[in-house]
């Protein structure tokens, strides 16, 4: 009897017509059991899954299930995709919108999902029907492929899991195993600590391998068959299509599957054809060139097979890891399964095949395996974790450590990635009573945080110190890297770090130093100018004394924005650009604070130099990405935020912020985050006259107004004063800033509560609403001065007659601001002046208004400042002049987009995934996800599939 006639086909995790039983997974189902017969008592709770690709976890969740179902447990089941992460809150919608009984008002739910800034009403709404449905019964919520899901999936889930955790509601979710984005690895270590029962899935062991060889060739197999079957090591999806394989060489004789003709040569696997198809185009390559090649293979050898740099091969590398095809061994590449390395390899014309084995060989020695490597049946098969580093080494070998941590010092400058882990592998190492541990501990805080695991991080730094014993140098370290961690997320705990270990005794000169460099750079980015200062000069002695140039770029920093405060633009960007090259030349991974180049590019936009600004960000975004340090492209993207927004360009800054917010780690809401993001998020708001992000965003306010950090402070009241003028309250608006404009005068804002000159106008125009002339005369004698003391600053000068045309209500002034506007990359402080002047020229000569009036409706329009075009209509209507609406999409085919969601829509339909879009744009995927999520809103359609559709049809103009 042949097996011939059995039919195969692919579903996940099994191929075609094959259903088999589960086998040898009866530990795990009596464990799901157990817990649906407490769900069924009315305890809820939350169980993770996690394994390798094709260990068995969505069959496991589809077991679960059933068993669920048969108990009468209404069940909810959705799933992620690696394409379709634009969707926001798609996984979770698409389960509840499933089965026989849906959860009630699901449409309105998704509804609110995919409409901006309701996010608070769209968690509060899913809890309550959630709530409400488990009042009823039981509940199960499945959810496979974490790994995958967007960020406002991973969001909800957390905390729709922690508030409903007294409710009969089990959470079953499932992730790949390994690397996962920090976002994920965010949301696991979340549930983690609120108690999630995990179970992790490992390899089949041999009993369970034969039973299922048996289930799917229909006899029990004989010794050659069971060989055969073993080379899938345990991995159920690639043991069953590996025997889907043998469908044509083996046949049944007296109830036994035997091979008719010796083992098969390796063909194609439908998974691996299937991760294959999800890789870019270089990625791809890059994989099969390494199949071809045979075992572990260096990227040197890789990239001179394919005729590029290594440092070229870097997003390449990372995808083919990340899509569990290829995992590090020591220094080189290999694949996770052999098996895998020879289904890509069946897929290649064999003439191509031996020309790159050819072409390797002709490479100088050391550069792939060796021809046994290469031979051998585990030739492509991953080491456990840390053998390929420690190999040799049992836990505590110093000498062992010692090298990771060499390695790991080598690698941190250009991939902080690896670096990491080689010093977590050496702390592994080290006993906890070994006299240099305090040391590894400080090298790797800076490591995790700069790969997005700073709660890890944090964790590391505050253990250590809470467990004393610590020498004083080692304690200093220590705070040190905690310093680190904490100037982005928060200002005072950087603060308080830096000057705890500065003051503690008898320490190198060289690590007082460079606390005191962090201190500085802590009280500057906390407002404290004045304290800035004097702990700026301490230190600068005593990092020359000990020849630190990386502290010397950092306090350069330092010194840039004391005169920035001191309102010397000259010496401000001259001590910028000197502190930019000082961290250049000396590599990022030694710098103290993050790349100099941030503060260089934020100090740029302040003044309108906003084309500069931008191109420095879009090169910190692109060399960061590339490098893999995850929390300084989350600043960059915070950064560019703040400039794309006084660019104009609102729906590229809200993309931005919301791509940014998305990758933020977990240590709260973050300074940083505060002065950039949330700020912009607001400013977008008000502009767009979205009133329910304006109020998110004022609730950030209200908090920042109560935060350590005096900037932190000044930015939360000036973002309310701007609450309060939105809903037409200008005395409440002036009572905000009340703090800002009466705190010292050292430590004052330079622009008397603004967090950017172009508002000196609009405070002017605020004060003078509500009645208080003195303070708009302050806010003009303030932008003034800072105009004659940077003549070269068109801006300024801009800025300065606008403020003052407002304060006299003079005509002259605000033309003159118009024209000087012209020269500058503003366009919303342009319009701002054009619609004052038309204003103030309505009252006499209508007009003459009109140009002016129509000038600023055109930049606003253009901008997608939707409620300033509205005001400047009813200008324009009270003139006696009708405009048509105009929209800020600049394609006749597609008004409701703007050019930049339009771009990303039309890569999308020519079948691009999200990294590739973002790779072909220079962008972060999340902003390109996020241009993706609204062109899906405003076009009402919900797949991929539907818009390249609706792009084919209008694109060719049917």
């Amino acid at each position: 009897m042949s097996v011939n006639r059995v039919t195969t086909r692919t579903v996940p995790e099994e191929p075609e017509g094959v259903r088999t039983p589960l086998r040898g997974r009866d530990a795990e189902l009596a464990f799901i059991v157990a817990r649906l017969d407490a769900l069924g008592r009315g305890e809820g709770g939350i169980i993770r899954v996690e394994g390798p690709v094709g260990i068995g976890r969505s069959r496991i969740l589809a077991e679960a299930a059933a068993a669920a179902r048969r108990r009468g447990t209404r069940v909810f089941e959705g799933a992620a995709d690696p394409d379709e992460q634009f969707v926001p809150l798609g996984p979770l919608l698409d389960g509840l919108l499933s089965g026989e009984e849906p959860l009630s008002g699901a449409v309105r739910l998704r509804d609110l999902a995919t409409t901006p800034g309701q996010r608070f009403w769209l968690l509060q709404e899913l809890g309550d029907r959630l709530r409400e449905t488990a009042r009823n019964g039981p509940l199960l919520v499945v959810l496979d492929d974490l790994q995958w899901c967007d960020d406002l999936t991973l969001l909800t889930f957390n905390t729709l899991a922690a508030g409903l955790s007294s409710h009969a509601i089990l959470w079953l979710v499932a992730v790949r195993g390994g690397s996962v984005p920090s976002g994920v690895r965010t949301t696991l270590d979340r549930i983690r600590r609120a108690g999630a029962h995990e179970l992790a899935l490992g390899a089949l062991d041999d009993q369970a391998t034969t039973r299922i060889t048996e289930d799917v060739l229909g006899a029990a197999p004989d010794p050659d068959v069971l060989c055969v079957a073993r080379r899938a090591e345990g991995v159920p999806q690639l043991l069953v299509e590996l025997l889907g394989s043998l469908r044509e060489a083996v046949t049944i004789e007296n109830g036994t599957a035997r091979l008719s003709a010796g083992p098969p040569s390796p063909r194609e696997l439908p998974s691996v054809v299937r991760r294959l198809d999800q890789l870019s185009g270089e990625a791809g390559e890059l994989v099969q060139t390494a199949a071809a090649v045979g075992g572990p293979v260096t990227v040197a050898l890789l990239a001179e097979l394919l005729g590029r740099s290594p440092a070229a091969l870097i997003t390449a590398v990372r995808e083919s890891l990340d899509a569990d095809l290829l995992t590090e061994s020591g220094d080189r590449l290999a694949f996770r399964h052999d098996l895998i390395r020879e289904a890509v390899e069946a897929g290649l014309p064999l003439p191509l095949r031996q020309a790159l084995r050819g072409q390797a060989a002709e490479l100088p020695p050391g550069s792939a395996a060796s021809p046994a490597e290469r031979l051998g049946p585990s030739a492509g098969r991953a080491a456990p974790a840390g053998a390929a580093e420690a190999g040799k080494a049992g836990p505590g070998d110093a000498a062992e450590a010692d090298r990771l941590r060499t390695a790991a010092a080598e690698l941190a400058a250009t991939a902080p990635g690896p670096a990491a882990e080689r010093s977590l592998k050496a702390l592994e190492l080290t006993t906890a009573d070994a006299p240099e541990r305090p040391r590894v501990i400080a090298e790797t805080i800076p490591l995790l945080w700069q790969t997005g695991r700073a709660a890890q991080a944090r964790e590391l730094g505050t253990s250590a110190l809470a467990t004393g014993g610590l020498g004083p140098e080692d304690e200093a370290r220590i705070r040190l890297a905690l310093a680190r961690l904490a100037a982005p997320f928060d200002f005072s705990e950087a603060v308080r770090q830096a000057r705890a270990g500065a003051a503690l005794p008898g320490i190198p000169v060289d690590v007082r130093g460079r606390l005191l460099a962090m201190l500085a750079v802590g009280l500057s980015m906390s407002g404290e100018h004045s304290a800035a200062e004097q702990v700026a000069a301490e230190a600068w002695e005593t990092a020359a004394a000990a020849g630190d140039r990386s502290a010397e770029a950092t306090l350069t920093t330092v010194r840039s924005a004391v005169s920035f405060h001191r309102m010397d633009l000259t010496e401000a960007f001259r001590q910028a650009e000197r502190a930019a090259a000082l961290a250049d030349a000396l590599g990022v991974s030694t710098s103290l604070w993050v790349p100099e180049a941030l503060w260089h590019a934020l100090l740029s936009n302040t003044t309108g130099r906003s084309a500069e600004a931008l191109a420095a960000a879009e090169d910190g975004i692109r060399i960061t990405r590339e490098q893999g340090r995850t929390a300084a492209t989350c600043m960059w993207l915070m950064t560019r935020s703040r400039i794309l927004l006084e660019a104009g360009r609102l729906t590229d800054a809200r993309a931005d912020a919301e791509a940014a917010s998305a990758t933020t780690d977990d240590l709260g809401p973050g300074n940083f985050a505060d002065v950039t993001l949330r700020y912009v998020m607001m400013r977008v708001a008000l502009h767009t006259n979205d009133q329910q992000t304006a109020r998110t965003y004022a609730a950030s306010a209200r908090r920042m107004r109560s935060d350590g950090a005096p900037v932190v402070r000044h930015f939360g009241s000036w973002m309310l004063a701007l609450m309060a003028d939105f809903e037409g309250r200008p005395d409440r608006a002036m009572a905000e800033l009340d703090e800002v404009m009466t705190s010292p005068a050292a430590d004052r804002p330079a622009y008397s509560g603004l967090v950017d000159p172009a508002d000196a106008p609009f405070l002017v125009r605020l004060a003078l609403r509500a009645g208080a002339h003195e303070r708009a005369a302050q806010a003009v004698v303030l932008a003034e001065r800072l105009a004659v003391l940077n003549p070269d600053l068109t801006f300024l000068a801009a800025t300065a007659a606008h403020a003052r045309g407002l304060l006299d209500n003079d005509l002259a002034p605000l033309v003159r601001a118009v024209r000087l506007y012209e020269d500058c990359p503003r366009p919303l402080a342009r319009a701002s002046a054009l619609e004052d002047a038309g204003r103030k020229l309505a009252v006499t000569r209508t007009s003459e208004a009109v140009p002016y009036f129509d000038t600023a409706l055109a930049l606003y329009a253009r901008a997608g400042a939707e409620r300033d075009v509205a005001r400047v209509r009813r200008r324009l209507r009270a003139a006696g002049v009708r405009r048509r609406p105009s929209t800020p999409g600049l394609s006749g085919a597609w008004p409701e987009l703007t050019a930049a969601e339009i771009r990303v829509v039309r890569l999308a339909a020519r079948g691009l995934t999200n990294q590739q879009a973002a790779e072909h744009l220079s962008l972060s995927p999340h902003t390109v996800s996020s241009h993706l999520r609204r062109a899906y809103t405003k076009l009402d359609v919900t797949s991929r599939v539907e818009l390249t559709r609706l792009v084919k049809h209008r694109d060719s103009g049917e």
